[in-house]
């Protein structure tokens, strides 16, 4: 898996209608205005691709033009990332004009983007992810950077903020509020905030272990289901098997699976449906653990909740429910292929990309047989000072010890420093570097 560089000052970013072409039309004229202030705030350049405000109608009828956008944002070299417009229904008529297109795949390849947006945009990540380019299930132009409000939803703000360069996310945890969708996005409604709620209740785990881990995969329910289905068009089902998207039950194997459902709202039935279509896939066979956004709105939320654990029919498989991404606001933003660990101890989704590896005990962030207990909260390190979220708060030494990160104690500084080792005793280990390894680096 390729992961794009985080944005910096002075970066351009593509703006791509991959979709619906709302964005080019009049009554989003404003949404415009204010996204393009808040890029510039952060200073970023905006770029709008040559097709990406032609509107709906035009983009409708030329979903070529629409991948053209994309393939000439990864061909230019001074863009560093793209962010989609909005969502819509039917981008999955763009896969024939990328995935057949070898100067596309090589572009993404070889310059891979930071990618951005939810909803149908599902479709363009498992395509990305098929690629190999890890993409961000996460914030997009008009909802988020066009938000009409006098600043941007903070949770959400703290989202798009993680893809600036030294602001990366370390740990995602439940928005304090949330927010009913609004009825009024025109121009008149300028200044206006949302109506919120306190949250009252926070991620909830609804079955299974209280920590899981394994690398996120994931987006829309409503797109999944558009893929495995002729529910809304026709060819989708057939176009998305010639090319492979929706994942194989191996690719499955390990993985959390994110899901929400989308602004339309699906009635319990259909909602249960939806799921089917996973669970006859295999996916609720293999995967680690399921994320399921906060439906917008909170509606059918208890109906959800219910009709989950009766389809996945395993209480052993943990579900956490109510987490803030997808279509109910605010949210954050889940990246593909990143490793995750979720400790609804602390109620808290644990994002570290680069987890220190143990070549002796690959496990290690699965159990506590081999070294002591990994932690999984916010604690200063003891080794070398810097705030972390995945640390282990003991080990054989003199000093007293609360927190060794498991970067210091991979790379043998921990036990340098402290004069210490990780674990007491090893069997019928004769070479002397293997020792060291097992007993003082614990890789």
């Amino acid at each position: 898996m390729k992961y794009a560089r985080k944005l910096r000052k002075g970066d351009k970013v593509a703006i791509v209608s991959l979709s619906s072409g709302m964005l080019g039309e009049d009554f989003c004229s404003h949404n415009i205005e204010i996204g393009v202030k808040r890029l510039k705030d952060y200073g970023l350049e905006p770029v709008f691709m040559p097709n990406a405000l032609k509107g709906i109608e035009y983009l409708q009828n030329h979903p070529e033009m629409r991948a053209k956008d994309l393939k000439d944002a990864f061909l230019d070299d001074s863009i560093a990332g793209i962010i989609c417009a909005i969502g819509g229904d039917d981008t999955y008529r763009l896969l024939p004009y990328l995935m057949e297109d070898e100067e596309f795949i090589e572009a993404v390849n070889k310059n891979p983007k930071l990618f951005t947006g939810f909803s149908d945009t599902t479709i363009n990540h498992l395509m990305f992810y098929k690629l190999g380019l890890s993409t961000y299930y996460g914030p997009n132009f008009i909802c988020d950077l066009g938000e009409i409000a006098d600043e941007m939803l903070p949770y959400s703000r703290e989202a798009f903020e993680s893809y600036l360069e030294g602001n990366e996310y370390s740990e995602i945890k439940s928005s304090q509020v949330w927010y009913e969708e609004r009825q009024d996005f025109s121009r008149n409604a300028i200044g206006t905030d949302r109506k919120s709620h306190k949250e009252e209740r926070g991620f909830e785990l609804l079955q299974g272990n209280e920590i899981f881990q394994g690398e996120l995969l994931g987006g829309c329910l409503e797109s999944f289901y558009d893929i495995l289905t002729v529910n809304r068009y026709e060819d989708e089902k057939e176009l998305c098997e010639k090319y492979g998207l929706f994942p194989s039950k191996e690719e499955w194997r390990g993985k959390i699976l994110f899901i929400e459902t989308c602004e339309e709202k699906p009635e319990p039935k259909l909602f249960e449906k939806e799921l089917i279509a996973l669970k006859n896939r295999g996916v609720f066979d293999v995967v680690n653990g399921v994320l399921v956004g906060k439906p917008q709105d909170e509606t059918y939320y208890q109906e959800y909740k219910d009709i989950l654990i009766n389809v996945v029919d395993n209480n052993e498989l943990p579900i956490v429910f109510n987490v803030n991404f997808g279509h109910a606001t605010p949210r954050c933003a889940m990246q593909y292929g990143v490793k995750a660990v979720v400790d609804m101890n602390e109620k808290k989704i644990f994002i570290n990309n680069n987890l220190s590896k143990f070549k002796y005990h690959p496990n290690i962030y699965d159990t506590d047989k081999v070294i002591d207990k990994v932690i999984y909260g916010e604690e200063i390190c003891q080794c070398c000072g810097n705030k972390v979220s995945v640390y282990v708060e003991n080990m054989y030494c003199e000093p007293d010890i609360y927190c060794i990160c498991m970067e210091c104690i991979s790379n043998g500084k921990a036990a340098k420093k402290f004069e210490g080792e990780f674990i007491q005793y090893a069997e019928d280990v004769a070479d002397k570097n293997k020792m060291n390894g097992l007993l003082k680096d614990a890789h």
